[in-house]
């Protein structure tokens, strides 16, 4: 029972943080659009705090699940090849979340400051390229820890 308990956890949890990046990429694009520094400046705000009561919990939960499934599973977590690969994706993906962190910061106050009417929209680019290029490798390896932890392929262990 209590590998099923903490199998729902770490998928509830797999779901939250997942599903939490990849919107956050669809309300920056919506409100890039407008370009509304005040809108932008909004969307990133609520960007931001959904990543502290989203994404930053499930990353917590999401181990500490994960890691009871392979505890009371008896599955070594570096001898498994699956669960390694997923971690070590998942790990990269976290790595990925301070600069993205960052340039979220960065561009919210880049787009607050320009709804004063003297929008940095070259600057906003800039820094917006660097949250797309860790953003879509921290999305990217997600997705893969996922695709690695369903379909469990043959992958070498430690």
């Amino acid at each position: 029972m209590m590998y099923l308990a903490f199998k729902l956890l770490h998928l509830l949890a797999v779901i939250i943080f997942l599903g939490n990046i990849t919107v956050g990429v669809f309300w920056k694009a919506y409100a890039d659009r407008t370009r509304d520094p005040r809108i932008i400046a909004h969307t990133l705000a609520g960007i931001i705090s959904a990543d502290r009561i989203f994404t930053i919990p499930a990353i917590i939960v999401l181990v500490i699940g994960g890691l009871g499934v392979a505890g009371i599973g008896h599955l070594s977590i570096l001898g498994t090849g699956w669960i390694l690969w997923g971690l070590t994706l998942f790990i990269i993906s976290g790595i990925c979340f301070g600069p993205i962190s960052r340039s979220q910061r960065e561009l919210r106050d880049v787009a607050q400051a320009g709804s004063q009417g003297n929008m940095d929209w070259a600057g906003y680019e800039r820094i917006s390229a660097r949250w797309n290029v860790f953003g879509t490798i921290a999305t990217l390896a997600a997705v893969f820890a996922v695709a690695i932890m369903v379909l469990k392929p043959p992958l070498p262990g430690i």
